[in-house]
């Protein structure tokens, strides 16, 4: 331990062991999908920052591990982004640093039974904390919270429908520091009791909380034409959709969608394209969801839009994006960053935002309610729109970019956390894969597409009533972490006033000179 101690003085060594701990986490995710490293993947990193030799260096170990989580959530960036992704989770990674200190707070050294249970509940707390503040659109938005690393665990989506993925992801980290304290300080029986309370709570969520309704089903079709790439790439798009929709014909489907861009003209400058998609309305029988990426021609700009074509045209439902992706779609304070340009694939033209979320009708009594790409990171979103009356949310998206990274896999993993929270259906629908479709309770619907797919496939979509406690209370776990951090700042900000302060040493006295010190008088 003493050679172990030594070789992690070095702050660079030190520095890129924490960067490694905190990218452990991204194997939960996926494409690995090692959803029950979740559980541990923490540890090595908390094991590290309670070892911390002093505040700062826990401040440091934190960022590190932060910037290490970051990067690796986020590498499939590196192709399109280059040296600013480095950038990014480097700005990003602050956010772990007082997290690193509240480890270091509770857990150094020897820590009490009553340090080891406020650790149970601060060290889950921060992390939340940490969540929030990524999630802003600003920062990033929430991709690649914790918690959404659990979408294939049944226990877990039920969960997600009590207290969204913030609950997960709450629960998570309190398990992690409990198998911690198991390992490094073994004689506590506390974290084994809290064990025993996460798996009561997951086994009452499990029993109690109140299941989807189901009432009826759609047949939704997805088309994914696959990777179209070179000059004339959207016209030939297009005509490969086309193709692909037309062997829907008689297949008696409720609605079709197609994939983010998958129109890259403006329908008002080109009525004959419109007039196109709406005689493949007219053969197919059923509406279609087309993603339409263009400059408007009725204001200015460039909008991302999700646009309901029927048999006669343009049905005047649309929705503009309103969450952009970060570098991708706009470049955040473009006067300070937009040098990234220059070294990556960054937006050269900022897109614009619509300003309001929109349910669609696609006849039957079926309402729908789409988002774009990045947008199905948000649990928000589809909590607005359920609670403005979708019957199944639609998540329009193209990472053709990332085709040959984990991005598809874990984006299209997202919708079966917004369907279990929600307990509506959500379809994924992608021009390159991955596509898929969740039910009301986020399990599986009928087979995904995968990357090397071009072709349609039709799901029978259950359609569920009721509103799930996520619905109805929003991401309330975030509420009580919160106050739990206000309760600790008061705490330990009272402690700092009552602490007395040291009195300032006096200045030296020269000491007094007896009669015997007395120097000889000159002459005796």
């Amino acid at each position: 331990m003493k050679t172990l101690g030594r070789w992690l003085d070095s702050p660079w060594r030190r520095s890129a062991i924490a960067a490694v701990a905190g990218a452990l986490p991204m194997l939960a995710f996926p494409a690995p999908s090692l959803w029950w490293f979740a559980c541990v993947a923490l540890v090595p990193w908390i094991l590290l920052v309670r070892t911390a030799a002093t505040g700062r260096r826990a401040l440091y170990d934190g960022w590190c591990g932060g910037f290490g989580f970051v990067l690796a959530v986020h590498h499939w960036l590196l192709p399109n982004l280059h040296v600013f992704t480095f950038v990014l989770a480097a700005l990003l990674g602050v956010l772990w640093a007082p997290w690193g200190l509240l480890v270091r707070r509770f857990l150094a050294g020897a820590p009490s039974p009553g340090r080891i249970a406020a650790a149970l509940l601060v060290l889950p707390s921060g992390w939340l904390a940490v969540e929030l503040v990524r999630s802003w659109q600003g920062l990033g938005g929430p991709w690649g919270m914790l918690g959404a690393s659990q979408w294939q665990v049944e226990p877990a989506l039920r969960l997600a429908s009590v207290g969204g993925v913030w609950l997960l992801s709450f629960l998570l980290v309190a398990v992690n520091v409990a198998v911690t304290v198991l390992i490094a300080v073994r004689r506590s029986r506390v974290p084994a009791v809290a064990l025993l309370a996460t798996a009561a709570v997951t086994s009452a969520a499990w029993m109690w909380s109140p299941r989807p309704d189901v009432e009826g089903g759609a047949r939704v079709a997805l088309v994914q034409p696959g990777v179209v790439n070179g000059v004339s790439s959207p016209e030939r798009r297009i005509e490969r959709e086309e193709q692909l929709t037309r062997r829907l014909t008689g297949q008696d489907v409720d609605l079709v969608v197609w994939g983010e861009s998958s129109v890259g003209y403006d329908l008002g400058r080109r009525p004959d394209l419109a007039r196109r998609i709406a005689a493949l309305s007219r053969d197919v029988g059923a509406p279609i969801l087309v993603n339409v990426d263009a400059r408007r021609s009725d204001r200015p700009g460039i909008y991302k839009s999700s646009v309901l074509i029927g048999p006669d045209g343009p049905t005047g439902d649309r929705y503009d994006k309103m969450r952009l992706v970060p570098f991708g779609e706009y470049v955040p304070f473009r006067s300070l960053l937009g040098w990234a340009t220059s070294v990556g694939e960054a937006a050269a033209e900022d897109r614009r935002r619509g300003t309001e979320q929109v349910v669609m009708d696609v006849g039957g009594g079926l309402r729908v309610g789409p988002m774009v790409c990045f947008e199905s990171a948000f649990p928000d979103m589809s909590r607005s729109l359920t609670r403005n009356g979708a019957d199944v949310l639609v998540a329009q998206s193209a990472t053709s970019t990332f085709q040959q990274s984990w991005a598809p896999a874990q984006h299209a993993s997202l919708a079966a956390l917004r369907a279990a929270e929600t307990g509506r259906p959500m379809v994924h629908a992608t021009l390159t894969g991955v596509s898929a479709v969740y039910g009301p309770e986020g399990q599986r619907i009928g087979p995904p597409l995968g990357t090397d797919a071009s072709t349609t496939q039709v799901y029978e979509v259950p359609l569920a009533d009721g509103v799930t406690p996520y619905v109805r209370l929003g991401a309330w776990p975030v509420y009580p972490a919160v106050l739990v951090l206000l309760a600790l700042g008061l705490v330990e900000g009272g402690r700092a006033v009552r602490r007395p302060r040291r009195s300032a040493p006096e200045p030296p006295v020269p000491p007094a000179r007896t009669v015997r010190e007395s120097p000889a008088r000159p002459g005796r």
